[in-house]
């Protein structure tokens, strides 16, 4: 499996800042609960590779 297979699971996500400073993300699906924590630094640059995805998907077209 793999970023381009499909799957039918319906999953929550849930972004917000933590009392200890942290952003994280919360992700729930089919009964499982994914907490991630990550500093602000890292936050951003995963905030860096979403734009740049979403970019990248623009460009790709839909097919």
């Amino acid at each position: 499996m793999g970023i381009n297979t499909e799957r039918d699971i319906e999953a929550n996500l849930q972004i917000g800042p933590t009392d200890a400073g942290m952003v994280r993300l919360f992700i729930e699906a089919n009964g499982t609960e994914i907490p991630m924590d990550f500093d602000p630094e890292e936050a951003e640059e995963i905030a860096d590779e979403i734009r740049a995805a979403a970019q990248a998907a623009r460009s790709m077209g839909k097919r």
